[in-house]
């Protein structure tokens, strides 16, 4: 799941080192929570206007997380 958010977030922005991804687990509910970071210069081609790209980008990781009987949330930092 970290790979494929990670493949994402390069093929949007132009900084492509800076891309990173950690994880967490919660501990209650089983969810994996995932932290996306990238150059500042590059944070808005990942948000997108009105969000509509950061929206994108957590409705394909759930839909891939549901895929495999996973529950993840995906956090821009």
């Amino acid at each position: 799941m970290e790979e494929l958010l990670v493949t994402l977030a390069r093929g949007l922005v132009e900084d492509k080192e800076s891309v990173k991804v950690t994880s967490e687990q919660s501990a209650e509910d089983g969810v994996t929570i995932y932290h996306l970071s990238v150059a500042q210069g590059d944070m808005g081609r990942v948000i997108g206007k009105q969000g509509r790209i950061a929206k994108a980008i957590r409705v394909v990781m759930r839909s891939a997380a549901q895929q495999k009987g996973e529950k993840v949330m995906v956090e821009i930092d």
